[in-house]
């Protein structure tokens, strides 16, 4: 019904007299929903917007406005409010009609075409396999998931992917934590670096190569740390200890470096999949970082810099001029001793991205990406990609709290709470839908004891028990031998005249809106808040009326109403990856 009024609303616009917009195209006539149902359904106020412009009076304006409406049986009337404001009063068949298109539809109604023919790469988690996911990774997930969704459900084509960090630092940092737990085994004494990685994970890694590999890479202690610089606490500096006993690691180990490297990626990675798997987050493809390099994304990246003419040499390496497009200084690609960067790896992978036919570059990234953004959206532009082809969401933090107590979380030492950990306690539809409720920007307080409780302050069981609810209700009729007629039901619907029925279907009949709003804006607590106020719109039309009457025609409208309204939910769940359970 938005989509009406817009459309009516153009319309008019176009049919004003000559010079009426000022000779230019007119805005977005940008129809909302009335608040106070007092001042009608839909409000327009582009009268006003347009009457600076014009140099008219607003009121006069949304007159001539009106009078140039084309006719529509769904409008019952239109007022002019405040100070031209026009409000639009939908006939009860406007909503009617809009019912009968949520039956016909079932679980497609609802969604748009505002991505119609084109294409989205949505990468979302792409945490560093270096241990499991903890409940910040879940957010992300959460989260991804769910925009993936929100896009789709607009119209785009999704492709949702995993940027998997398997080369680098860090990754060094693993394999080195893994060895000296599998030197452990092999029977040396290891004083573990400050710097490395502390978790239980590390030593079943380690105990698994040991008992594929035997003694294969053992190295006496003595030959791994002799004349390395001190480590904390002993006056040395953590990040140039571990990075002299990675290069230990490989000089002593050669080749079998690699391998104590894949034993340790391969085994975390298979966790994180398994675990999302089990949070019902699937991935088309899991990207190598690797591949970048092996397979001449990065040489193509540098290349096309070359050709564009945005890079210059300074101290014997390759910089980027990213100043020119916005960026806050300009960025080395690659390094005076020919190794590229990762920011020459970041804007190959985008520029990939871009080669495969993706027209919206949408990255799910962790709060401190920040500056991440401006390089790479300078680094496609000086490549000659469009810059807004780029559209980044940070994740703030997650903390937990369990009876109003903060859980301690940290991640190197190892004692911190896994996403697997999370969804046990609390269930996968909790930690869907819980770490979705506020937006991405916003810090998110989860708390543990309200997510697992059966009562109307968890918005969970809130929402899903209205689900549920409507379901029992079918269920009852069909058990009174008085079975919903759907056919009866959408025939009848003209005799559903009570308030508590009207606010129903205004309820219901938003869903479209919310997806188009939910996926512009990638803000998928849109639609939990939606789902909360269709939920107490559910619950306080049961508490009001009975369903199951005796007048066979009013009852299957109001089983009809209650049918669109199950349906929404599921599908507005189904959006955040949630379940609607028909019993709890």
């Amino acid at each position: 019904m938005k989509n009406l009024i817009e459309k009516l609303v153009s319309d008019a616009l176009a049919a004003l007299p000559p010079g009426t917009a000022g000779g230019a195209p007119p805005p977005a006539p940008e129809v909302e929903r009335s608040r106070d149902t007092a001042h009608g359904d839909f409000a327009c106020s582009i009268a006003m917007r347009l009457a600076k412009s014009l140099r008219a009076n607003p009121r006069a304006l949304a007159q001539q406005i009106v009078q140039a409406l084309p006719k529509n049986d769904l409008i019952e009337k239109t007022e002019i409010a405040g100070p031209g404001f026009i409000n639009f009063f939908m006939t009860p068949a406007a909503w009617q009609a809009e019912l009968l298109r949520v039956h016909a539809a079932g679980r497609t109604y609802g969604r748009g075409m505002s991505g119609a023919g084109r294409r989205a790469i949505v990468e979302f988690v792409s945490a560093n396999p270096t241990g499991p996911l903890h409940v910040g990774h879940g957010r992300h997930a959460a989260y991804g998931a769910s925009v993936a969704n929100l896009l789709e459900a607009d119209g785009w084509s999704v492709h949702r992917e995993y940027y998997v960090n398997d080369a680098g630092r860090q990754m060094d940092i693993l394999a080195a934590s893994v060895w000296l737990r599998y030197l452990e085994l092999c029977g040396e004494t290891i004083r573990f670096p400050a710097n490395g990685y502390r978790g239980e994970y590390i030593r079943q890694i380690a105990a698994e190569l040991h008992g594929r590999q035997g003694d294969a890479f053992h190295k006496p202690a003595n030959a791994v740390f002799a004349g390395l610089p001190l480590d904390e606490p002993d006056g040395g500096d953590k990040d140039q200890y571990i990075d002299a006993l990675i290069a230990r690691a490989k000089e002593l180990l050669d080749a079998g470096f690699r391998t104590v490297f894949d034993a340790g990626l391969d085994e975390i990675l298979a966790d994180i999949r398994d675990d999302l798997e089990g949070f019902g987050v699937r991935f088309d493809r899991w990207f190598s970082e690797r591949s970048l390099g092996d397979g001449g994304a990065i040489g193509r990246a540098i290349a096309r810099l070359r050709a564009q003419g945005h890079v210059f040499e300074k101290d014997g390496a390759l910089w980027l001029r990213a100043t020119d497009f916005g960026d806050e200084k300009d960025r080395v690609v690659v390094r005076e001793n020919g190794q590229t960067t990762y920011f020459a790896s970041d804007i190959a992978y985008h520029l990939e991205k871009r080669e495969r036919g993706f027209d919206l570059l949408q990255d799910i990234l962790g709060a401190d990406h920040h500056g991440y953004v401006a390089r790479v959206r300078a680094g496609l532009m000086a490549m000659g990609e469009p810059g807004d082809s780029l559209d980044v969401r940070l994740i703030q933090f997650v903390s937990l709290f369990r009876a109003g107590d903060k859980v301690q979380m940290s991640t190197r030492s190892g004692e911190f709470v896994t996403l697997r950990d999370l969804r046990a306690e609390v269930g996968n539809d909790a930690a869907r839908l819980f770490y979705v409720m506020r937006s991405n920007d916003q810090h998110l307080d989860f708390d543990l004891e309200l997510a697992k409780s059966r009562s109307n302050d968890n918005p969970v069981y809130y929402i899903q028990y209205a689900h549920a609810r409507i379901a029992s209700v079918l269920k009852q009729a069909a058990e009174r031998g008085l079975p919903f007629d759907r056919e009866s039901g959408l025939a009848s619907l003209a005799l559903l005249a009570d308030p508590q029925e009207r606010e129903m279907m205004r309820e219901i009949t938003r869903w479209p809106e919310i997806i188009q709003q939910a996926s512009e804006f990638r803000a998928p607590h849109t639609v939990v808040h939606y789902l909360r106020e269709l939920a107490a719109a559910f619950h306080a039309y049961y508490n009001a009326l009975p369903f199951i009457v005796d007048d066979g025609a009013l009852r299957n409208a109001r089983l009809a109403l209650i049918v669109a309204a199950r349906q929404v939910l599921g599908n507005a769940l189904d959006i955040l990856g949630v379940s609607a359970p028909e019993s709890m």
